[in-house]
């Protein structure tokens, strides 16, 4: 469903994606993890058409994302990490809002909306200006959006970052149930080890704009010869606190950095 062959991504001087390739396939949940700076924002961002690529080949779904970026994005149904969703328009308006835009067949729009927001609890709060929602609920909004227009390739930026463990396990129960009953290919990336080990069928590791290793939680484990995903990640791509704002894998780098010293 994805290939990737050589991509390569430069702002002026810098290589924020260097030379990377990788294949994901039909029906497969697939994680992308790595510390801040490491490359992953950008290459989804080159994945999802938002970034031309400096060099290298991407074809999703089939398509060319060179010559046929129009098919590619009607294939594809994105969750951002910030937040994507008009405040000041109601729950279902936005989902109306978002199926015009992928023009989602008429005789099954509201029938497909009303599906959805049931699907993730929300159809009661239909009417409801989404600036009254909570984060988790908007997060869930947002999900239902993506999956409307019946996306072949889901991308999830760090969907559950900030939200409670409650809402974080409802939602990965709403994408895995998709997941199964659609067969849909899902990109994800998160700071959450646990969330990667449980759900994703293999991982992908990227630092410093190179994939690092690749394969299932266990085989990372494996390879790293340590006893949990999260212990591998760490292993393969240090302790050290990277640019840009700490995020909670970047405080337990730290704090793993603080134990071996003592």
């Amino acid at each position: 469903m994805i290939k990737v062959e050589n991509l390569t991504k430069q702002f002026k001087k810098f290589t924020a994606v260097d030379n990377i390739s990788f294949s994901v396939k039909r029906g497969e949940i697939f994680a992308f993890l790595g510390p801040n700076g490491a490359g992953k924002s950008t290459t989804i961002k080159m994945l999802t058409t938002l970034l031309t690529p400096t060099s290298g080949e991407i074809v999703l779904n089939g398509f060319n994302i060179k010559e046929h970026k129009d098919d590619v994005r009607k294939s594809l149904g994105i969750v951002f990490q910030d937040p994507s969703l008009d405040d000041d328009l109601t729950a279902l308006e936005n989902m109306e809002l978002h199926a015009a835009l992928y023009q989602v067949d008429r005789q099954h729009r509201k029938e497909r909306i009303q599906m959805l927001m049931e699907f993730v609890e929300l159809w009661d709060r239909r009417k409801s200006l989404v600036k009254t929602f909570s984060g988790g609920m908007k997060r869930r909004l947002e999900i239902a959006r993506g999956l409307l227009h019946h996306p072949k390739i889901l991308f999830l930026d760090e969907p559950s970052l900030g939200l409670d463990p409650q809402t974080r396990k409802h939602l990965w129960s709403y994408i895995v149930k998709t997941n199964k009953a659609e067969g849909m290919t899902v990109f994800m990336t998160t700071h959450y080890m646990e969330e990667a080990e449980k759900i994703a069928d293999r991982i992908a590791v990227i630092d410093h704009g190179k994939i690092i290793a690749l394969g299932t939680a266990k085989e990372l484990e494996k390879k790293t010869k340590q006893n949990s995903l999260e212990e591998a990640f760490l292993e393969l791509t240090g302790y050290e606190i990277r640019e840009e704002e700490a995020t909670g894998l970047d405080r337990l780098r730290q704090r793993r950095q603080m134990w071996k010293r003592h």
